[in-house]
């Protein structure tokens, strides 16, 4: 089936990032063509004059199926908010897990994410619901000491079984999680490393989230998370850390010699208020890819990328008394072509590009916040401008899941209700 967007602004992050007005061409899934006037007849026709097509942004580091815990921790200091968080979490059924996932996807399409990368257990729920969704998950089964999880058998076990078992999807790719070195021995952590090279899947795992966890990692065991990671051979080109704040530029040149990725996740660590900045900068300057990962709902309440890049750029700036750091196609890029790297999709994802599976997000440009929309003001527009309420349509590896804002493959409403109803037995109301 061919299909074609029609007479869009294309920001097609490519090499050249370059901007072009004219047609996308789409058949099996992926694009086939981008600018030229098509001038045949498609099985399909999106017009899009006077809208804006990018590439569907990735959002690195979520928990997808906790959309449906929003507002139960809020406002707790950190130790209050794990305790309530984790009370809440031992409670989930299958139901609620799947009800969560679709919402969660629900959001992201709405607001522009076309792939996500998740820590979790109970992956395989988790799956079904995203391929249903239509979006792509990359999805990391989560990893810990056995004396730490509420997972039934074996984390590493259930994992592998996750990844043998979940390989074929059209969509959906395993990965292996990592809680964080603060519930994973050194076996764990190696094991963990050692199935992701033997099946070559990402390797995902929270690091340097807080100072506490830090302090208490190098008193254990004299060296610092990254360090420590490093020293034991974790980390690599296929390795992304969520959240990294309390890094060093030692931690920084390890990290950038592995040639991996971090996930910065600003809106969680400031919600938290865990503090530390991410030094994106120093980070960049030395081969270590920045991508962008909203944290999960109990901790952001919201999967929005386009307020994530934003209010990174802005912490960026502000930190640092300086407007130049950080500018608006580097915010762009960590949020699409960044993310995909991220997550091993680079050749696949994250740029409009012929031969890459079509990921496109189409905005809406005739709304007042996008104008006015000139070829010079584009990107600033998309970054500083645009939001969730300017995504019309979505494609993914060359599915429509939404129309001119009209969800295609999920129950909205029946979703929704069932999120509401779920809250108040996880919460006891």
């Amino acid at each position: 089936m061919l299909k074609v967007i029609r007479n869009a602004w294309i920001v097609t992050q490519d090499a050249s990032r370059r901007i072009v007005k004219g047609d996308i061409q789409i058949k099996d899934g992926r694009i086939v063509s981008v600018g030229p006037e098509f001038k045949g007849s498609a099985d399909v026709e999106i017009d899009a004059s006077g809208d804006i097509a990018i590439p569907g942004m990735v959002n690195t580091h979520t928990h997808v199926s906790m959309s449906v815990m929003k507002g139960t921790a809020d406002d707790l200091p950190f130790p209050d908010f794990l305790n309530k968080v984790f009370k809440i979490d031992s409670n989930r059924s299958d139901k609620d897990i799947e009800t969560g996932t679709k919402l969660g996807c629900l959001e992201m399409i709405r607001s522009g994410t076309t792939t996500f990368m998740d820590l979790y257990y109970s992956q395989d729920i988790t799956a079904k619901a995203t391929e249903e969704a239509g979006i792509r998950g990359i999805l990391c089964w989560c990893v810990l000491d056995t004396e730490f999880t509420t997972q039934k058998g074996e984390p590493l076990d259930n994992c592998r079984r996750f990844c043998n078992t979940h390989k074929d999807l059209k969509k959906s790719r395993p990965g292996v999680g990592l809680q964080g070195v603060y519930v994973c021995s050194e076996d764990t952590c190696i094991s963990a490393k050692h199935l992701s090279d033997e099946i070559g899947v990402p390797l995902h795992f929270h690091m340097s989230e807080t100072r506490k966890e830090v302090n208490d990692h190098r008193r254990k065991t004299g060296k610092r998370p990254a360090e420590w990671l490093s020293d034991i051979g974790v980390l690599s080109e296929r390795s992304t850390a969520a959240h990294s704040a309390w890094v060093t530029m030692n931690e920084i040149r390890l990290m950038g010699k592995a040639g991996m990725s971090i996930s910065s996740c600003p809106v969680s660590n400031m919600k938290l208020a865990t503090g530390g900045v991410v030094p994106i900068p120093e980070m960049m300057m030395n081969n270590v890819n920045v991508s962008l990962g909203t944290d999960g709902s109990t901790t952001n309440n919201s999967l929005d990328m386009f307020s994530e890049m934003k209010i990174l750029g802005l912490l960026q700036k502000s930190s640092r008394w300086d407007a130049t750091v950080v500018p608006a196609q580097t915010l762009l890029d960590i949020a699409t072509i960044n993310g995909a790297k991220a997550i091993g999709m680079g050749s696949e994802t994250g740029s409009i590009e012929p031969g890459k599976y079509a990921d496109i997000v189409i905005l809406d440009g005739k709304l007042p916040n996008m104008r006015p929309l000139l070829p010079e003001n584009i990107i600033s527009n998309i970054v500083y401008s645009a939001s969730a309420m300017n995504v019309k349509t979505a494609i993914c590896q060359g599915d429509i899941i939404m129309l001119d804002r009209r969800m295609i493959t999920l129950n909205e409403p029946d979703i929704m209700d069932a999120s509401e109803r779920i809250w108040k037995d996880l919460c006891g109301k």
